[in-house]
């Protein structure tokens, strides 16, 4: 009888070692700006020192598309996430998600621009070309959950000139960052968005490459993307990540290297889901021209839309 206690014990012993083994293992998403191999070899350094800071094993996600990553967070497949803000706004709205720290530049900025780009052997010379000829135009835009890829031309570029990008071109498709480069570069569209992360990658490792792109357009400063967590992590597993990243590359040569091999980072500072507001008035207001402009919608129901656009437009104000 006392034999058998103490297999009972032994064996709940293990169990909860197990659990607690089980409990230090986090899943980070990684969204899909470029192709999975790209994404990999940027940002698996940063995950081993991670490893080696925290205690944690740090298992890496990289979705196909960044609904991928967002679904994979509600689901609590993976509970930390870099996203873009869009996408980070789509997490804390769906997936039990909230911003803790935001990624600077290497010259110490917190933010980047959205780009339209074509081939420097294009006919088009200006944005202007691009709109006055579009019927003629392979158009590729990011994914509809990118901010500098989607969101920020949609309401720059179409919304607030009464256009909508998904007729008024030849063809249209959606594509990642890295793929949108590619393609301009090989021809394959006319005209794609992008943004000065991505080409300024393109810049430090490939010139000659970067040299073969003429932009055509740049937006307003958009902040610098968000790491996230879910709400409901393991409070001592949050104070560990929160730790590491907030000190990351802050003086280590190596740790500066790895970051500016990602996309030109220099480190990171404290957030909050607050960082996203300027995303929403914009989303919004995107969404009240497109109301304001729809001819087919009655009096009465576009004057319901309309205020309550407002309200919540009012209230991100407050």
């Amino acid at each position: 009888m006392i034999k058998s206690l103490r297999h009972l014990a032994l064996a709940a012993a293990l169990g909860l070692s197990f659990v607690a083994a089980q409990a230090q293992e986090v899943n980070f998403g990684i969204i899909a700006t470029d192709s999975a191999s790209v994404q990999r070899e940027r940002w698996e350094p940063f995950f081993r020192d991670m490893e080696k800071k925290t205690g944690l094993t740090v298992k890496s996600f990289y979705a196909p598309d960044y609904a991928g990553v967002i679904e994979a967070m509600r689901f609590n497949k993976v509970q930390v996430a870099w996203m873009g803000n869009k996408a980070a706004m789509e997490a804390v709205d769906r997936s039990s998600a909230e911003i803790f720290a935001q990624v600077m530049y290497a010259d110490g900025t917190f933010g980047y621009h959205g780009l339209i780009i074509t081939h420097k052997d294009s006919p088009y010379q200006t944005l202007d070309d691009v709109l006055k000829n579009s019927k003629n135009v392979n158009f590729s835009i990011g994914d509809p959950n990118s901010t500098s890829g989607f969101l920020i031309p949609t309401f720059y570029v179409f919304t607030q000139n009464n256009l909508d990008h998904r007729t008024m071109f030849k063809t249209v498709r959606n594509a990642s960052h890295g793929a949108n480069i590619q393609a301009v570069l090989a021809r394959q569209v006319d005209v794609a968005t992008n943004n000065t992360e991505d080409m300024g990658k393109l810049e430090a490792t490939r010139p000659e490459l970067a040299q073969q792109i003429r932009i055509l357009w740049k937006s307003p400063l958009i902040p610098s993307d968000p790491f996230v967590w879910r709400k409901d992590l393991d409070p001592a597993v949050k104070a560990k990540i929160s730790q590491f990243v907030l000190a990351y590359a802050k003086t280590d040569p190596a740790e500066k290297a790895i970051m500016k091999a990602i996309y030109n980072y220099g480190g990171f500072r404290p957030s909050t889901n607050a960082q996203l507001i300027p995303i929403r008035q914009l989303e919004l207001a995107r969404d009240r021209q497109k109301i304001v402009n729809d001819e087919k919608l009655a009096a009465a129901e576009k004057q319901k839309q309309l205020a309550d656009i407002d309200r919540k437009l009012a209230a991100l104000g407050q």
